[in-house]
């Protein structure tokens, strides 16, 4: 069994197939605003589970798409390209899971990497 994840309210849940080896805490605009620490996985390592009308999607550049609970606000997975060398990669895509949402798991053992998202993108 994989590590459960679900936003406040439950319309959003997810599992993951793995702890997570890093986070990502990323110091672009939007997460740091939206407070979210970062986990990558391939999309067949991810179950999702989503009530249609409580997914929202925030899609700025036209392929991050940023999904949140519609229901009660909390940011929850992004479908993104994998990125080599500042490029996306839309031909390995990902899927990156905020693990402030897991069920049970000491966040805290989860040795973290800062992006400078800020001044990178």
């Amino acid at each position: 069994m994989g590590i459960l994840a679900s936003c406040h309210c439950g319309a959003i849940k997810f599992e993951v197939s793995e702890a997570p080896a890093t986070a990502t805490v990323c110091t672009c605009t939007f997460c740091t605003k939206r407070g979210t620490l970062w986990a990558y996985y391939t999309p067949d390592q991810v179950k999702l589970t989503v009530t249609p009308e409580a997914d929202a999607v925030y899609n700025r550049n036209g392929f991050n798409k940023h999904h949140h609970c519609n229901v009660c606000g909390c940011g929850t997975y992004s479908q993104i390209p994998s990125w080599t060398d500042y490029k996306p990669d839309f031909e390995n895509p990902r899927i990156s899971v905020n693990i402030r949402l897991f069920d049970d798991f000491d966040i805290a053992s989860v040795p973290t990497e800062i992006i400078d998202g800020k001044n990178l993108w």
